[in-house]
């Protein structure tokens, strides 16, 4: 593994070198529109077109990788979606068994996607402590690892590659970043985002949903902060505690978090669907939706990146963040991406 606190820029550098070839280099778009919308030049990672269909597959191909290297067998994880897929895709790729576990309210688009790779999906409850349960309960039985989505230095430094790849490609752009925004759920993103930009300048933001907001509250408190996660449309962004590498990591590092609702979520995934042709889940448009809530720098136009997380949405969601306006996006059963 490599290292834990202490982790360096240096970690993502070699996890995009090997990565390099394993997943898609995905392109950087942008829009008059959401420019004017923001007041900044906004570059958006299309991470959406990601294999596997997020972010995820850049930490779990990492670290399945690695563990396949050690001479292990299978693997097990859990999440609410986009690492469970993440995992079945690269431990098909490593020829390695693996059993994930996800919410009984996981959306079917993801159920769907990991039994296509070949993993053993197994429900448990709807919080993320059943189901931690479940899987460190199913390591103890099969003696394979649990591959964590965000407590894991291999995992935070694989996500961390696309915000080194945004930065870099801003450069060579002839625009380079001011700032950076990746949306919060455990945390793995944003830290991964914090030492790829490490040394840069470049000022680092969270975003998490209301009601979700266990990173802003932590960083308030000095300490880690569990809360109980109010009901979103942003799936991904709702566990109930930042995990304790991410936290150590940027504790010290993030210019600070932005907190959104569901309406402005839901106005950044349209945005990004009218403008940029291209979809994003709920979770994924949040970092967007931050992007529109942070205060003009002041008398220059400054480039902002933000990393579009993922793509994995359901038809019936997308069709009602479609349509006029609803009384409420968030509690319908089953419809968050």
């Amino acid at each position: 593994m490599t290292r834990t606190v202490g982790q360096v820029r240096a970690d993502v550098e070699e996890a995009s070198r090997w990565l390099a070839g394993r997943v898609v280099r995905t392109p950087v778009l942008r829009s008059a529109v959401i420019d004017e919308r923001a007041g900044a030049r906004v570059l958006l990672k299309a991470e959406n077109l990601q294999d596997g269909g997020s972010y995820k597959m850049r930490g779990a191909l990492r670290a399945v990788g690695r563990l396949a290297a050690a001479g292990h067998t299978g693997v097990i994880a859990q999440s609410t979606g986009n690492h469970a897929v993440a995992v079945s895709l690269a431990a098909r790729q490593h020829g390695l068994a693996a059993t994930v576990v996800l919410p009984v309210d996981a959306a079917s688009t993801k159920v769907d996607r990991a039994g296509a790779a070949g993993a053993r999906v197994v429900f448990a409850g709807t919080a993320v402590d059943e189901r931690v349960a479940v899987a460190n309960g199913l390591s103890d039985e099969s003696g394979h690892p649990v591959v964590d989505a965000y407590d894991h230095p291999d995992v935070i430094a694989g996500q961390g590659t696309a915000s080194l790849e945004l930065i870099e490609d801003a450069e060579r752009a002839g625009t380079p970043l001011d700032a950076l925004v990746v949306p919060v759920g455990g945390g793995g993103g944003v830290a991964g985002a914090c030492l790829a930009a490490a040394g840069s300048g470049i000022e680092v933001y969270g975003v998490e949903p209301v009601g979700c907001d266990s990173l802003a509250r932590s960083l308030a408190a000095g300490v880690r902060v569990p809360v109980a996660p109010a009901p979103t449309i942003a799936d991904g962004l709702r566990p109930s505690c930042v995990g304790e590498l991410p936290f150590a990591i940027v504790r010290d590092r993030l210019r600070g978090v932005v907190r959104v609702d569901d309406d402005e979520i839901a106005s950044a995934f349209r945005l990004i669907l009218t403008e940029l042709k291209v979809l994003a889940e709920p979770s994924g448009a949040a970092g967007l939706a931050g992007v529109l809530r942070l205060p003009p720098p002041g008398d220059r136009q400054r480039t902002v990146g933000v990393v579009l997380t993922g793509g994995n949405v359901e038809a019936a969601l997308v069709a009602r963040l479609m349509a006029p306006r609803s009384a409420d996006l968030a509690t319908e059963e089953g419809a968050a991406a």
